[in-house]
């Protein structure tokens, strides 16, 4: 019997993940600025109703995002179905966007086949220490690629959200720039 990866694992309400995904075959996913715009205008179709961005950093054939899985209600304030605390819907989300982001990044670079390796990892996050971890990989990532030799000059990272540091491009989604999701409690698991 194998046992399951836990990057696979299936997106459960209320938990956080790190979440990644990288060019097939290591291919360069954003060529010009403007990529990393259109990244988060199709976040902003596709996620916004299911995930609380915290933590994100985009690299030219990869990207690294901690989300918090949301609680959904649809429209009339019906909970939607969800099995064992297990929602498809956030999955089906992530798909549509991959699928959308892509479909455009096809048709302007006159480019076919898919662009995502498949499927995209995800990591939950079930410890305070592992969160704060994960914040400090996903901002560091650009620095250990060699992108840049201090990480804290990557324009396509939260870092500058979490430092308030002026003068970076912020991604924004519904007219609201991207923000840190709800705090952790200290001491208490991450659920």
């Amino acid at each position: 019997m194998s046992i399951p990866d836990p990057r696979n694992a299936p997106l459960e309400t209320g938990v956080y993940y790190h979440i990644y995904n990288r060019g097939n075959g290591g291919e360069n996913v954003f060529r010009e600025p403007r990529n990393y715009d259109y990244f988060f205008v199709k976040y902003a179709e596709h996620l916004e109703p299911y995930v609380e961005l915290c933590a994100y950093c985009l690299l030219k054939n990869h990207f690294h995002l901690l989300v918090q899985i949301k609680d959904v209600t649809d429209v009339t304030g019906l909970q939607r179905p969800v099995t064992s605390g297990k929602t498809r819907d956030a999955a089906q989300a992530f798909s549509n966007w991959f699928n959308a982001y892509a479909k455009g990044y096809n048709k302007t670079y006159a480019r076919y086949g898919s662009l995502w390796q498949r499927p995209f990892r995800r990591i939950p996050i079930l410890t305070e220490s592992y969160l704060f971890n994960v914040v400090r990989y996903i901002h560091r990532n650009p620095q250990k690629h060699g992108f840049v030799k201090d990480f804290r000059d990557w324009e396509y990272s939260s870092y500058h959200l979490f430092t308030d540091v002026t003068g970076f491009r912020k991604p924004v989604t519904s007219g609201q720039p991207v923000t840190s999701g709800q705090p952790v409690t200290s001491g208490q698991p991450v659920t």
